[in-house]
């Protein structure tokens, strides 16, 4: 199974921490969201990542391809359902074809708020680590 990865999972390190059985794939992006940020984090003392619907924005991120029995590790990782919802999603590959996979958003998206230099800084790993910026 596929997950598209946005946030601090985007960073492989993070993500391989999570969950180590995990398999890098390639960089996708999903159409009509926009990346923001949310709420407020005792552990990261800002905003956490979470996308919105937009119309003709995308969000830049990467395919992990994840076995459905970690499926309920990276639940509870993502604190679904109580913090993130899963979510199924189509996105498009770097090399143009689309793919079904899931994502998670914040079940609660309250005002925007800024996120942490530290928070930031993992997220900007990631895409360093895909190759998007």
């Amino acid at each position: 199974m596929f997950y598209f990865a946005y946030g601090l999972n985007l960073n492989r390190k993070q993500m391989a921490q999570c969950l180590p059985g995990s398999r890098p794939m390639f960089s996708a992006e999903l159409p009509n969201y926009k990346l923001i940020f949310t709420g407020w984090s005792r552990q990261w003392r800002g905003g956490v990542v979470s996308i919105k619907h937009s119309r003709g924005d995308k969000v830049l991120g990467g395919i992990y391809e994840i076995a459905e029995t970690d499926l309920a590790k990276l639940d509870r990782y993502e604190g679904c359902p109580d913090n993130y919802n899963r979510l199924k999603v189509i996105v498009y590959r770097d090399s143009g074809g689309k793919i079904e996979a899931i994502t998670y958003i914040k079940s609660r998206q309250t005002e925007e708020a800024k996120a942490s230099a530290e928070y930031l800084k993992i997220i900007q790993q990631g895409y360093r680590d895909w190759g998007l910026i």
